[in-house]
């Protein structure tokens, strides 16, 4: 029912197929956030159009509404949202610290794992507040944004959860640290993530009827000798697969090196997840190191604020409400074989922001993911030809322009 091949390397980078019982995954591969059982302002046929094959949706957000027993009587995820493909559940680690850490040390959900990142700091809190969570070696307790009513998760529970959302992957129960969380904190989180690992991973034992693939999440913040300890912790327990989460560091440079801390130590055989980043540049460089799997909301946070992927431009983006658009008459990106671009200009794309209509963040969504899906093909054809480090300074000299 599930399985993971690597077909071959280019130096650490590597092409892969991840095998669902929901159809399998060409790696490296970009997976799409359906947080709530949805892909902002796309449908399921939509991703499906853009070449993705594989969503993320959220435990903790859905175990807050509609609830895990309603999405289990409708058939389970799949069933619920229309989605054919193979399906990821998160546990929820990362909405316990952005309710938690996040607010306290004011680090939003965008990149939050890189305070210095300023192009994104519209994403971030303005001001700290109270965290709306309490950790304790147990598991988990919190007040739900929606109602204020009372939640708690253990390590089993989740896993109970995510049997009866019926993803194809489901994750553990993990506690990401702050950027600015000391090696103290940093260290007690990791070693309580490592054992609700363990207890994550009996529960699933008993429930999961070889119907899921279980992955562990490693932690360690960026301090060298606590990422290495939860990796060699975390790969002895022989998930199905491995994802690193948590605190990256305070910089692109330092979550590089946590990546060549870390991989070299999980199992060469399982597959590999990085949670939560997907910047061009920063997909070049995780891919590089042998991440086989990435996911991140930039598409669609882009696509919410007019900003759309080019590969010709300054940083791979262009903001289409700049007002040098609004009689411009070519596509978004020439080329590009998307409905957006097939279509639409970017006058009328510009227009449709300036006037609030609902249909822009969908036909924004719809290139953005088309890009993403034209990026991770270019790399996979790159691994198998060996070609790996020029497609990344074909990309670099394109990014790094400021044409119009």
């Amino acid at each position: 029912m599930f399985s993971f091949k690597v077909l071959s390397n280019d130096k650490e980078a590597r092409t892969g197929e991840l095998v669902t019982p929901h159809g399998s995954i060409k790696t490296p591969s970009f997976v799409a956030v359906g947080t709530r059982a949805t892909v902002k302002a796309l449908s399921s046929k939509d991703i499906h159009a853009s070449g993705c094959r594989v969503i993320i949706a959220n435990s903790y957000h859905l175990h807050l509404q509609p609830g895990g027993d309603i999405i289990e009587h409708m058939g389970g995820l799949h069933s619920f949202m229309g989605w054919e493909g193979p399906l990821i559940t998160d546990s929820g680690g990362f909405q316990i610290f952005s309710l938690g850490a996040a607010k306290e040390h004011r680090v939003g959900k965008v990149a939050p794992i890189f305070p210095e990142d300023q192009d994104l700091g519209r994403h971030f809190h303005s001001k700290k507040g109270k965290s709306l969570v309490r950790v304790d070696d147990n598991g988990v307790e919190f007040v739900s944004y929606l109602d204020g009513s009372r939640h708690r998760f253990s390590p089993e529970q989740v896993i109970r959860l995510e049997q009866k959302l019926g993803a194809d992957i489901v994750l553990v129960l993990d506690e990401c640290t702050s950027p600015l969380h000391d090696y103290h904190y940093t260290n007690a989180a990791m070693e309580r993530t490592n054992r609700w690992a363990v207890r994550a991973r009996e529960e699933f034992g008993k429930i999961s009827h070889n119907k899921q693939a279980l992955m562990g999440i490693v932690q360690g913040g960026a301090y060298r000798d606590l990422r290495e300890k939860s990796a060699i912790f975390i790969s002895n327990l022989d998930f199905d697969g491995y994802a690193i989460g948590g605190s990256l560091g305070r910089s692109k440079e330092e979550m590089y090196r946590v990546l060549e801390w870390t991989i070299p130590i999980l199992p060469p055989e399982k597959p590999r997840h990085l949670l939560g980043i997907g910047e061009v540049q920063d997909i070049f460089e995780v891919v590089k190191r042998g991440i086989d799997l990435v996911d991140c909301v930039i598409p669609n946070k882009f696509a919410q604020t007019g900003t759309f992927f080019s590969k010709n431009k300054e940083r791979f983006r262009i903001h289409i409400q700049n007002s040098r658009f609004k009689n411009d008459p070519r596509p978004v990106e020439e080329g590009c074989g998307c409905h957006t671009c097939r279509h639409y200009s970017r006058a009328y794309l510009r227009h449709l922001f300036m006037a609030g209509e609902p249909l822009a963040m969908h036909l924004a969504a719809v290139h953005n993911f088309n890009f993403m899906e034209s990026l991770m093909g270019q790399i996979r054809t790159a691994i198998k030809e060996k070609t790996l480090a020029e497609l990344t300074r074909k990309w670099n000299s394109r990014g790094g322009s400021n044409r119009k």
